[in-house]
């Protein structure tokens, strides 16, 4: 059975570490044997494609039907999908991945980052891993703003933080939850 996993990472990496961590990331993934969706573009989508691709996995780039240019899909994507809708988009990431691992990126990151964690808090508690200083500075500022709190109906157990690629492959080994 192939296992599926989201990745949401930016363009433009906040420092070379960052760019790093996101092929390390993918090589993660890869050698765990996941199918890897993520935007398609350059920067750290590119590297984390690159990492995964080193292991035969796909790699699928999931956009917008009718984009703007931005730009060629990085040559590591296998496959693409052309959504017509952003909400359809976002539907192609998560109702059927086993893993999200979101890390740092701009607002089009964001965007992806809040609508999985909404949708892991009222459709599906998909596993849900903000990778990286970014991402987890991300996730305690939610936590601390209350945007993000745990309530019965509501449990969060589903979100880690983890703060590098021997992380994540710590958590894989113990089962992705």
């Amino acid at each position: 059975m192939t296992r599926t996993v989201s990745l949401f990472a930016g363009v433009t990496p906040r420092n070379p570490g960052e760019e790093v961590l996101a092929e390390e990331v993918g090589e993660v993934l890869g050698r765990a044997g996941y199918t890897v969706r993520h935007g398609g573009y350059n920067g750290m989508m590119e590297a984390a494609a690159r990492g995964a691709a080193r292991y035969g996995v796909s790699v699928i780039a999931v956009t917008l039907a009718g984009r703007p240019d931005w730009g060629p899909f990085n040559p590591y994507a296998t496959r693409q999908v052309f959504a017509e809708t952003m909400g359809a988009r976002l539907h192609a990431y998560l109702d059927d991945a086993d893993l999200v691992v979101a890390m740092g990126g701009g607002v089009g990151t964001l965007h992806e980052v809040t609508a999985a964690l909404y949708y892991a808090t009222t459709i599906r508690p998909v596993p849900i891993r903000m990778l990286g200083p970014t991402a987890s500075r991300l996730e305690e500022f939610l936590r601390a703003e209350l945007w993000l709190q745990q309530t019965p109906t509501r449990p969060l157990d589903f979100l880690r933080s983890l703060p590098d690629a021997q992380a994540l492959a710590d958590d894989l080994a113990g089962g992705a939850r």
